[in-house]
């Protein structure tokens, strides 16, 4: 049975229409991820996948409040066993950027366009909601 986490998906607007997709990368792998985590009991969803946002890559901005999608990974856990994690994903509108965060001394972040962070991210789903946005 699969276990459900919460995404933020970090965009911001670009000079001639058109937009920017922020990444970060995983601490274990180093591979390209959105920011990610586990639903809060004292948060909504929306709100659990925003602070992830701030976390991980130090956006702050304005939260969908529903779901634009999801997508599952395989997550090992503490105990070495492998999970899927199916993750729910929010779209963020950044407003702002910060210079120091929680997990900056953890994390790469980087914008990329639509088609580069499409191709730059490992899970299907993921490819395809990154890609299919705004279309």
């Amino acid at each position: 049975m699969a276990i459900r986490q919460v995404g933020a998906l970090p965009l911001r607007k670009v000079r001639g229409g058109g937009f920017e997709v922020l990444l970060v990368s995983s601490r274990e792998t180093g591979r390209w991820v959105i920011p990610k985590g586990w639903p809060a009991k004292r948060l909504s969803d929306p709100k659990a996948a925003a602070r992830e946002a701030r976390q991980e890559a130090g956006v702050t901005g304005k939260i969908s409040d529903t779901p634009v999608g999801g997508y599952r990974y395989r997550k090992k856990m503490a105990d070495q066993t492998v999970r899927v994690v199916e993750v729910e994903v929010y779209v963020l509108w950044v407003k702002k950027q910060r210079k120091s965060w929680l997990e900056k001394d953890q994390r790469v972040r980087a914008w990329f366009t639509q088609g580069d962070a499409a191709r730059k991210v490992r899970e299907p789903r993921l490819k395809t909601l990154i890609s299919q946005f705004g279309v």
